[in-house]
């Protein structure tokens, strides 16, 4: 199963906070972080979400 790499490139300050806690869902609080999540619908539909906050790549 593949896994993607998703990077906080943009500040949370003054987003929705439904925005702000999806970001903390995948384990993102700062700009910079970085986590490595399951290539799943679920963190597919989060980062539809937010993903004008994020950099995605995927790695295997």
């Amino acid at each position: 199963m593949a896994n993607l790499n998703i990077k906080l490139v943009k500040s949370l300050n003054g987003r929705l906070e439904k925005h702000i806690a999806t970001a903390n869902s995948l384990g993102l609080r700062k700009i910079g972080d970085t986590t490595v999540q399951p290539d799943n619908a679920q963190t597919r539909g989060k980062i539809a979400k937010i993903g004008y906050l994020l950099c995605v790549e995927e790695s295997k």
